[in-house]
């Protein structure tokens, strides 16, 4: 199994970054490279459509608004692993109520690819991802 984990320091209170990327279809709002999100299961679920038209299937396995987080598996997606598990989380800097700590952590089974290179993949996702968390709170 591998693993990465990436976190940020944003300048927005943990209300602020929970508001916008809290909500599990809410990823068009500030990850451009998902432009489309349909819900399914009733809402536990998301079938989402990448720039290049691929589609990840995510259902949904744990959320806490209180807490602020939530956890996800992959069904469906073109990615070089199995057995993915992820989660959002947006923490209080202490000290720093303008100030939010993001982090956004998986682990995987590799399939055909090294433990480093799907480590690599998931942590460049990871950091673009909360890049567009940044550029989207400074635009709001």
């Amino acid at each position: 199994m591998a693993s990465t984990s990436v976190s940020r320091v944003v300048q927005a209170s943990p209300e602020q970054v929970w508001e916008l990327i809290g909500g599990f279809h809410s990823l068009p709002d500030w990850l451009p490279y998902i432009p489309e999100t349909v819900s399914e299961q009733g809402g536990r679920a998301r079938r989402l459509t990448n720039a290049e038209g691929g589609v990840i299937v995510e259902r949904m396995t744990a959320y806490s608004a209180e807490e602020r987080y939530y956890s996800y598996v992959i069904l469906q997606a073109p990615f070089p692993v199995t057995g993915y598990l992820s989660t959002l989380r947006v923490f209080s800097v202490p000290g720093r109520p303008e100030a939010a700590e993001i982090q956004w952590s998986g682990r995987f089974v590799p399939e055909g690819v090294s433990d480093e290179e799907a480590e690599t993949l998931f942590t460049g996702i990871y950091r673009d991802g909360l890049e567009a968390v940044t550029t989207a709170l400074a635009t709001r």
